[in-house]
């Protein structure tokens, strides 16, 4: 079955629709990446630390997951999560601090 809101891994265009489904500091992390270009760090974060919640790296076209779309997949991880925002924001920060760690790496191998 194809459905035309998966993709390969978690899309951007996903972000804007998770903002209202935990408290005041998720709402402000999520407006806060919403409103940077795709190639800023942070926002490559975001889509990193969501593809790790979901587990997009294991989903297939075959998948339930796959068949419900990217959008609610994502909306449902993170009502699902079982931490508090804080935890979320944490999770967020360690996948900040992994791509500022391989942007450097690049930076000096260029």
């Amino acid at each position: 079955m194809f459905n035309s809101d998966t993709e390969l891994l978690f899309p951007s265009r996903v972000i804007s629709e998770l903002g209202n489904l935990r408290g005041a500091e998720w709402q402000e992390l999520v407006e806060k990446i919403d409103s940077l270009p795709p190639d800023h760090p942070d926002h490559l974060a975001f889509v990193l630390m969501m593809i790790r919640l979901g587990g997009c790296l294991s989903c297939n076209a075959d998948s339930f997951r796959a068949m419900r779309g990217c959008t609610q997949c994502a909306r449902q991880t993170i009502r699902r999560f079982r931490g508090n925002d804080q935890d979320l924001v944490e999770q967020f920060k360690e996948a900040q601090r992994e791509i500022e760690r391989n942007l450097l790496k690049h930076e000096k191998e260029a």
